[in-house]
């Protein structure tokens, strides 16, 4: 890592222990391994500002996740140098989180006091709920987490406060789900990166989709 900025964070891969990624002050992700003291695997050029968190995903073992200060949002496979997906949140965005029940499912925090969560099997351009938790310009959110076994989630903002929200039905029916399977998950996302690789007009025809009923978080 570059001397003159330090690490911001780190996250171990939930497979191969020994494979480990880095963000920067400088905005950049290092993919690093036990194995190699003195050198790592790989560089991202990922952020313009400071990397606040990385995370790899819950299922696929190729995918991760970053946030930043330069108010983005970003999906990888950690094969190719340039993310899948790109989200601007329009605000300095202190933590991404993957849901421990789907593939494709995460949450987002940005310094307005918004919560984001996106589900991308549903969306894949803009999050499925997006609700203020806190007053704006007082209090910052920074910190996100999934509760592992009920449809909740926690929040934390920097005055040391701890907010607990439900999920809507939506994003609850995955733990309820009978099918559910982590080779099902994998392959849900699999899908979607194959997407976004190999772009088609096929989905510009007259197909209509399904609509969906809306989805809240509730305090």
């Amino acid at each position: 890592i570059n001397a003159e900025y330090g690490g911001t964070c780190i996250d171990f891969h939930r497979r191969s222990d020994y494979l480990f990624l880095v963000g920067s002050e400088e905005g950049k992700i290092y993919k690093c391994s036990k194995h190699y003291s003195s050198q790592y695997l790989d560089t991202y050029d990922a952020h313009h500002m400071a990397v606040y968190a990385v995370r790899w995903n819950t299922f696929h073992p190729r995918v991760f996740a970053s946030c930043s200060a330069d108010w983005t949002v970003k999906i990888w496979d950690h094969h190719y140098s340039e993310p899948m997906f790109t989200f601007d949140l329009g605000n300095s965005v202190g933590d991404v989180v993957w849901s421990p029940y789907s593939a494709t499912v995460f949450g987002a925090v940005t310094d307005d006091g918004q919560v984001h969560i996106f589900d991308l099997s549903q969306e894949k351009y803009e999050p499925v709920c997006q609700q203020s938790v806190v007053q704006k310009k007082k209090t910052k959110v920074n910190h996100l987490s999934f509760n592992q076994h009920y449809p909740m989630i926690a929040v934390g903002d920097d005055r040391g406060n701890a907010l607990t929200l439900k999920l809507s039905p939506n994003l609850r029916k995955c733990l309820k789900d009978k099918a559910y399977s982590r080779e099902g998950e994998i392959a849900k996302m699999e899908k979607l990166l194959e997407l976004v690789r190999q772009p088609t007009d096929e989905t510009n025809g007259n197909e209509e989709e399904e609509e969906l009923p809306a989805v809240t978080i509730e305090p």
